[in-house]
């Protein structure tokens, strides 16, 4: 994506978005400096805060993942102790 000198309209059909919310989202990265806008290639580049940061984002999403599994089989425990305790 932008690592790879892309375009606008490159990044917005990988990404699924359209022009508004892509304008959009460049804007907010570019404002805190997750990308950059090369004038002379007319393409944005990720900068190393942006790889950190998708470093993070990807290693924050799997913790994610593994929470909600964690939370599913916690909660099956705590309808099996439930259901040991009612009056059936």
């Amino acid at each position: 994506m932008a690592s790879e000198n892309a375009k606008k309209t490159q990044i917005m059909y990988r990404a699924n978005l359209n022009y508004k919310v892509l304008i959009k989202y460049l804007k907010k990265a570019s404002e805190v400096s997750l990308i950059d806008y090369k004038c002379e290639k007319q393409c944005y580049m990720i900068t190393p805060k942006g790889e950190e940061f998708l470093e993070a984002y990807k290693e924050y999403s799997r913790d994610i993942k593994n929470l909600k599994k964690q939370r599913k089989e916690i909660n099956a425990k705590k309808n099996v102790l439930e259901e040991l305790c009612s009056n059936k």
